[in-house]
Protein backbone atom coordinates (compact mmCIF):
# COMPACT_ATOMS: atom_id res chain seq x y z
CA UNK A 1 0.00 0.00 0.00
CA UNK A 2 1.45 3.37 -1.06
CA UNK A 3 1.05 6.59 0.69
CA UNK A 4 -1.63 7.44 -2.34
CA UNK A 5 -3.85 5.06 -1.04
CA UNK A 6 -5.50 3.39 1.87
CA UNK A 7 -7.17 0.13 2.76
CA UNK A 8 -10.92 -0.66 3.18
CA UNK A 9 -12.50 -3.74 3.19
CA UNK A 10 -15.78 -4.20 0.94
CA UNK A 11 -17.93 -7.57 1.13
CA UNK A 12 -14.53 -9.11 3.25
CA UNK A 13 -12.43 -8.50 0.70
CA UNK A 14 -9.19 -5.67 1.46
CA UNK A 15 -9.33 -2.79 -1.29
CA UNK A 16 -7.33 -0.04 -1.84
CA UNK A 17 -8.36 2.99 -2.67
CA UNK A 18 -7.96 6.87 -2.41
CA UNK A 19 -7.53 8.50 0.82
CA UNK A 20 -10.15 10.88 0.60
CA UNK A 21 -12.62 8.90 -1.62
CA UNK A 22 -16.81 9.11 -0.86
CA UNK A 23 -19.22 6.13 -0.25
CA UNK A 24 -20.80 7.54 -3.46
CA UNK A 25 -17.64 7.38 -5.20
CA UNK A 26 -16.80 3.77 -4.18
CA UNK A 27 -19.94 3.20 -5.80
CA UNK A 28 -19.50 4.87 -8.99
CA UNK A 29 -16.33 2.95 -9.15
CA UNK A 30 -17.58 -0.36 -8.54
CA UNK A 31 -20.60 0.02 -11.72
CA UNK A 32 -23.31 -0.33 -9.41
CA UNK A 33 -24.67 3.57 -9.29
CA UNK A 34 -27.90 3.25 -10.37
CA UNK A 35 -28.36 0.10 -9.01
CA UNK A 36 -30.94 -1.51 -6.60
CA UNK A 37 -28.24 -1.96 -3.87
CA UNK A 38 -28.08 -2.12 0.16
CA UNK A 39 -25.04 -0.54 1.73
CA UNK A 40 -23.74 -1.03 4.86
CA UNK A 41 -20.66 0.94 6.71
CA UNK A 42 -19.48 -0.54 9.80
CA UNK A 43 -22.52 -2.22 10.80
CA UNK A 44 -24.60 0.53 10.19
CA UNK A 45 -27.13 1.23 7.18
CA UNK A 46 -26.61 4.11 5.06
CA UNK A 47 -29.24 5.45 3.19
CA UNK A 48 -28.83 6.02 -0.38
CA UNK A 49 -29.62 9.81 0.33
CA UNK A 50 -26.67 9.86 2.37
CA UNK A 51 -23.47 8.24 0.49
CA UNK A 52 -22.04 11.41 -0.86
CA UNK A 53 -21.62 12.27 2.71
CA UNK A 54 -19.92 9.54 3.91
CA UNK A 55 -15.93 10.12 3.39
CA UNK A 56 -14.17 6.91 4.02
CA UNK A 57 -11.26 6.12 6.35
CA UNK A 58 -8.65 3.74 6.16
CA UNK A 59 -10.34 0.04 7.61
CA UNK A 60 -13.79 0.87 7.32
CA UNK A 61 -15.98 -2.02 6.35
CA UNK A 62 -18.22 -1.70 3.46
CA UNK A 63 -20.84 -3.85 2.85
CA UNK A 64 -23.02 -3.92 -0.57
CA UNK A 65 -25.56 -6.01 -1.50
CA UNK A 66 -28.15 -6.42 -4.28
CA UNK A 67 -31.78 -5.80 -2.92
CA UNK A 68 -32.55 -8.88 -3.21
CA UNK A 69 -34.09 -12.50 -1.41
CA UNK A 70 -31.26 -12.98 1.42
CA UNK A 71 -29.05 -15.66 1.30
CA UNK A 72 -28.13 -14.72 -2.71
CA UNK A 73 -24.03 -14.66 -3.92
CA UNK A 74 -24.54 -11.17 -3.16
CA UNK A 75 -25.13 -11.63 0.51
CA UNK A 76 -22.83 -13.95 1.46
CA UNK A 77 -20.54 -14.26 4.98
CA UNK A 78 -17.14 -15.68 5.83
CA UNK A 79 -15.92 -17.40 8.73
CA UNK A 80 -12.19 -18.70 8.63
CA UNK A 81 -11.74 -17.32 4.68
CA UNK A 82 -14.77 -19.47 3.67
CA UNK A 83 -17.69 -17.84 2.13
CA UNK A 84 -21.02 -19.17 2.72
CA UNK A 85 -24.27 -18.52 1.16
CA UNK A 86 -26.96 -19.66 4.00
CA UNK A 87 -26.77 -18.22 7.42
CA UNK A 88 -28.54 -20.52 8.75
CA UNK A 89 -26.21 -23.94 10.38
CA UNK A 90 -27.58 -26.97 11.56
CA UNK A 91 -27.10 -30.06 13.82
CA UNK A 92 -27.45 -33.21 13.89
CA UNK A 93 -28.83 -35.04 16.73
CA UNK A 94 -32.35 -35.56 18.00
CA UNK A 95 -33.82 -36.74 15.15
CA UNK A 96 -35.54 -40.02 14.80
CA UNK A 97 -33.58 -41.45 12.10
CA UNK A 98 -30.78 -40.73 9.75
CA UNK A 99 -33.46 -40.43 6.49
CA UNK A 100 -34.99 -37.49 8.32
CA UNK A 101 -31.67 -36.13 9.18
CA UNK A 102 -31.10 -35.94 5.40
CA UNK A 103 -34.17 -34.63 4.54
CA UNK A 104 -34.04 -31.69 7.05
CA UNK A 105 -30.67 -31.03 6.11
CA UNK A 106 -31.22 -30.74 2.71
CA UNK A 107 -34.79 -28.60 3.14
CA UNK A 108 -32.66 -26.02 5.61
CA UNK A 109 -30.12 -25.22 2.51
CA UNK A 110 -27.73 -24.94 5.35
CA UNK A 111 -24.32 -25.26 3.71
CA UNK A 112 -22.39 -25.95 7.65
CA UNK A 113 -23.79 -28.92 9.34
CA UNK A 114 -22.32 -29.44 13.33
CA UNK A 115 -21.82 -33.18 14.08
CA UNK A 116 -20.56 -34.46 17.83
CA UNK A 117 -17.70 -36.49 17.30
CA UNK A 118 -18.22 -39.02 20.07
CA UNK A 119 -21.50 -39.91 19.12
CA UNK A 120 -21.86 -43.48 17.94
CA UNK A 121 -23.76 -42.46 14.99
CA UNK A 122 -20.57 -40.82 13.61
CA UNK A 123 -19.75 -44.54 12.44
CA UNK A 124 -17.34 -46.01 15.28
CA UNK A 125 -20.15 -49.13 15.28
CA UNK A 126 -19.92 -50.85 11.93
CA UNK A 127 -24.08 -51.58 12.40
CA UNK A 128 -24.70 -48.53 12.38
CA UNK A 129 -25.19 -45.80 9.60
CA UNK A 130 -22.03 -43.52 8.70
CA UNK A 131 -23.34 -40.02 9.29
CA UNK A 132 -20.97 -38.74 7.35
CA UNK A 133 -22.36 -40.94 4.48
CA UNK A 134 -25.54 -38.91 4.96
CA UNK A 135 -24.19 -35.18 5.31
CA UNK A 136 -21.04 -35.99 3.68
CA UNK A 137 -17.97 -33.62 3.81
CA UNK A 138 -18.46 -33.53 -0.67
CA UNK A 139 -21.24 -31.22 0.23
CA UNK A 140 -21.72 -30.20 3.17
CA UNK A 141 -18.66 -28.06 5.76
CA UNK A 142 -18.73 -30.78 8.62
CA UNK A 143 -18.25 -28.66 11.70
CA UNK A 144 -17.58 -30.63 14.41
CA UNK A 145 -18.12 -30.08 17.91
CA UNK A 146 -17.37 -30.77 21.67
CA UNK A 147 -21.19 -31.50 22.96
CA UNK A 148 -20.89 -33.63 26.42
CA UNK A 149 -17.48 -31.81 27.12
CA UNK A 150 -16.68 -30.09 30.96
CA UNK A 151 -13.39 -29.54 31.29
CA UNK A 152 -10.24 -28.13 28.87
CA UNK A 153 -8.82 -31.80 28.16
CA UNK A 154 -11.96 -33.40 26.91
CA UNK A 155 -12.66 -30.43 24.79
CA UNK A 156 -9.16 -30.14 23.43
CA UNK A 157 -8.41 -33.81 22.81
CA UNK A 158 -12.20 -33.93 21.12
CA UNK A 159 -11.39 -31.71 18.46
CA UNK A 160 -7.66 -33.14 17.90
CA UNK A 161 -9.56 -36.44 17.62
CA UNK A 162 -12.05 -34.37 14.90
CA UNK A 163 -9.33 -33.36 13.39
CA UNK A 164 -7.79 -37.28 12.84
CA UNK A 165 -11.14 -38.28 12.13
CA UNK A 166 -11.95 -35.65 8.85
CA UNK A 167 -8.32 -35.50 7.47
CA UNK A 168 -6.68 -32.33 8.85
CA UNK A 169 -9.95 -30.65 9.14
CA UNK A 170 -9.15 -27.07 11.57
CA UNK A 171 -12.75 -25.51 11.39
CA UNK A 172 -14.31 -26.57 15.28
CA UNK A 173 -17.04 -25.57 17.43
CA UNK A 174 -15.85 -25.55 20.86
CA UNK A 175 -18.06 -25.53 24.12
CA UNK A 176 -17.22 -26.40 27.60
CA UNK A 177 -20.03 -26.99 29.88
CA UNK A 178 -20.44 -25.44 33.33
CA UNK A 179 -22.87 -28.24 34.72
CA UNK A 180 -25.66 -30.42 33.24
CA UNK A 181 -28.56 -28.61 34.29
CA UNK A 182 -28.32 -25.26 32.55
CA UNK A 183 -25.23 -26.50 30.25
CA UNK A 184 -24.07 -22.80 30.49
CA UNK A 185 -20.34 -22.24 29.53
CA UNK A 186 -17.67 -22.74 31.49
CA UNK A 187 -15.85 -18.99 30.76
CA UNK A 188 -12.57 -19.60 32.35
CA UNK A 189 -12.39 -23.33 30.73
CA UNK A 190 -13.92 -22.07 27.52
CA UNK A 191 -11.16 -19.10 27.17
CA UNK A 192 -7.98 -21.50 28.69
CA UNK A 193 -9.28 -23.99 25.78
CA UNK A 194 -9.79 -21.51 23.09
CA UNK A 195 -5.96 -20.20 23.69
CA UNK A 196 -4.87 -23.84 23.60
CA UNK A 197 -6.81 -24.78 20.28
CA UNK A 198 -5.95 -21.86 18.38
CA UNK A 199 -2.14 -22.03 19.04
CA UNK A 200 -2.46 -25.64 17.74
CA UNK A 201 -3.31 -24.24 13.99
CA UNK A 202 -7.58 -24.74 15.09
CA UNK A 203 -9.85 -22.53 13.71
CA UNK A 204 -12.46 -22.04 17.07
CA UNK A 205 -15.56 -21.09 16.35
CA UNK A 206 -16.75 -20.66 20.17
CA UNK A 207 -19.79 -21.35 21.90
CA UNK A 208 -19.88 -18.18 25.04
CA UNK A 209 -22.94 -16.35 27.19
CA UNK A 210 -24.32 -13.34 25.83
CA UNK A 211 -20.97 -11.37 27.76
CA UNK A 212 -19.69 -8.54 25.70
CA UNK A 213 -16.81 -8.68 27.44
CA UNK A 214 -16.40 -12.56 27.26
CA UNK A 215 -17.13 -11.96 23.09
CA UNK A 216 -14.09 -9.31 22.94
CA UNK A 217 -12.21 -11.40 24.77
CA UNK A 218 -13.02 -14.61 22.97
CA UNK A 219 -12.36 -12.97 20.19
CA UNK A 220 -8.91 -11.34 21.05
CA UNK A 221 -7.79 -14.56 21.60
CA UNK A 222 -7.98 -15.87 18.26
CA UNK A 223 -11.50 -17.28 17.93
CA UNK A 224 -13.11 -16.98 14.15
CA UNK A 225 -16.36 -16.83 15.04
CA UNK A 226 -18.14 -16.10 18.25
CA UNK A 227 -21.60 -17.66 19.38
CA UNK A 228 -23.28 -16.20 22.18
CA UNK A 229 -26.46 -18.29 23.64
CA UNK A 230 -29.91 -16.71 23.04
CA UNK A 231 -31.01 -18.77 25.75
CA UNK A 232 -30.29 -22.28 27.32
CA UNK A 233 -29.25 -24.79 25.35
CA UNK A 234 -32.31 -26.93 23.67
CA UNK A 235 -34.65 -24.82 25.95
CA UNK A 236 -36.38 -22.95 22.77
CA UNK A 237 -37.12 -19.94 24.91
CA UNK A 238 -35.73 -17.73 22.10
CA UNK A 239 -33.70 -14.87 22.57
CA UNK A 240 -33.84 -13.67 26.41
CA UNK A 241 -31.65 -10.51 26.36
CA UNK A 242 -31.32 -9.05 22.88
CA UNK A 243 -29.50 -5.77 23.88
CA UNK A 244 -26.73 -7.87 25.04
CA UNK A 245 -26.68 -9.49 21.58
CA UNK A 246 -26.85 -6.53 19.63
CA UNK A 247 -23.68 -4.83 21.55
CA UNK A 248 -22.11 -8.00 20.71
CA UNK A 249 -22.58 -7.49 17.06
CA UNK A 250 -21.87 -4.05 17.11
CA UNK A 251 -18.38 -3.70 19.02
CA UNK A 252 -17.53 -7.60 16.61
CA UNK A 253 -14.73 -7.95 13.94
CA UNK A 254 -15.47 -11.50 13.76
CA UNK A 255 -18.97 -13.18 12.85
CA UNK A 256 -21.50 -13.38 15.06
CA UNK A 257 -24.16 -16.51 15.05
CA UNK A 258 -26.61 -17.27 18.00
CA UNK A 259 -26.29 -20.66 19.00
CA UNK A 260 -28.45 -22.13 21.66
CA UNK A 261 -32.00 -21.32 22.95
CA UNK A 262 -34.17 -21.02 19.88
CA UNK A 263 -37.41 -22.13 19.31
CA UNK A 264 -39.02 -21.39 16.15
CA UNK A 265 -39.02 -19.58 13.01
CA UNK A 266 -39.51 -15.80 14.87
CA UNK A 267 -36.50 -16.44 17.10
CA UNK A 268 -34.21 -16.73 13.84
CA UNK A 269 -35.73 -13.69 12.56
CA UNK A 270 -34.90 -11.61 15.43
CA UNK A 271 -31.67 -13.16 15.88
CA UNK A 272 -30.76 -11.85 12.41
CA UNK A 273 -33.02 -8.64 12.29
CA UNK A 274 -30.04 -8.10 15.64
CA UNK A 275 -27.47 -8.17 12.99
CA UNK A 276 -26.26 -11.53 13.83
CA UNK A 277 -24.11 -13.30 11.16
CA UNK A 278 -26.48 -16.48 10.77
CA UNK A 279 -27.98 -18.90 13.54
CA UNK A 280 -27.12 -22.36 14.78
CA UNK A 281 -29.88 -24.84 15.68
CA UNK A 282 -30.82 -28.19 15.56
CA UNK A 283 -33.41 -28.98 19.12
CA UNK A 284 -35.80 -26.34 16.62
CA UNK A 285 -36.09 -28.59 14.37
CA UNK A 286 -35.52 -31.64 15.16
CA UNK A 287 -37.51 -31.75 18.06
CA UNK A 288 -40.84 -29.88 16.26
CA UNK A 289 -43.87 -32.56 15.14
CA UNK A 290 -42.27 -31.79 11.71
CA UNK A 291 -38.71 -31.21 11.56
CA UNK A 292 -38.53 -31.09 7.65
CA UNK A 293 -41.48 -28.62 7.45
CA UNK A 294 -39.64 -26.49 10.40
CA UNK A 295 -36.30 -26.85 8.55
CA UNK A 296 -38.16 -25.00 5.36
CA UNK A 297 -39.77 -22.09 7.84
CA UNK A 298 -36.23 -21.42 9.39
CA UNK A 299 -34.78 -21.03 6.18
CA UNK A 300 -37.18 -18.42 5.12
CA UNK A 301 -37.16 -16.97 8.85
CA UNK A 302 -33.35 -16.46 8.26
CA UNK A 303 -33.45 -14.46 5.30
CA UNK A 304 -36.61 -12.31 5.98
CA UNK A 305 -34.64 -11.57 9.31
CA UNK A 306 -31.96 -10.68 7.13
CA UNK A 307 -33.46 -8.57 4.55
CA UNK A 308 -35.22 -6.69 7.28
CA UNK A 309 -31.90 -5.88 9.03
CA UNK A 310 -30.39 -4.87 6.22
CA UNK A 311 -33.78 -2.92 4.95
CA UNK A 312 -33.77 -0.92 8.07
CA UNK A 313 -36.50 -0.91 10.64
CA UNK A 314 -38.57 2.06 11.22
CA UNK A 315 -37.99 4.57 14.48
CA UNK A 316 -40.03 3.08 17.35
CA UNK A 317 -42.61 5.65 18.43
CA UNK A 318 -44.57 6.15 21.60
CA UNK A 319 -47.89 7.66 19.99
CA UNK A 320 -49.61 7.13 16.48
CA UNK A 321 -48.51 8.12 13.48
CA UNK A 322 -51.18 8.23 10.72
CA UNK A 323 -50.51 6.41 7.97
CA UNK A 324 -52.41 8.55 5.32
CA UNK A 325 -52.26 12.34 5.14
CA UNK A 326 -55.47 14.57 6.83
CA UNK A 327 -55.05 17.33 4.17
CA UNK A 328 -57.75 17.37 2.01
CA UNK A 329 -60.58 15.52 3.84
CA UNK A 330 -64.04 16.44 3.28
CA UNK A 331 -65.50 17.02 6.44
Amino acid sequence: MSDSTMRIIVNGEATEVSPDITLHQLIAEMDLTGQRIAVELNQEIVPYTDYARHQLNAEDKVEIVRAIGGGSDNDSFMVAGRRFQSRLLVGTGKYKDMQETKQAIETSGAEIVTVAIRRTNIGQDANEPNLLDVISPDHYTILPNTAGCYNVEDAVRTCRLARELLGGHNLVKLEVLGDEKTLYPDLPATIEAAKILVTDGFEVMVYTNDDPIAAQLLESIGCVAVMPLAAPIGSGLGIRNPYNIRTIVENAQVPILVDAGVGTASDASIAMELGCDGVLMNTAIAEAKNPVLMASAMKKAIEAGREAYLAGRMPRKRYASASSPIDGMFF
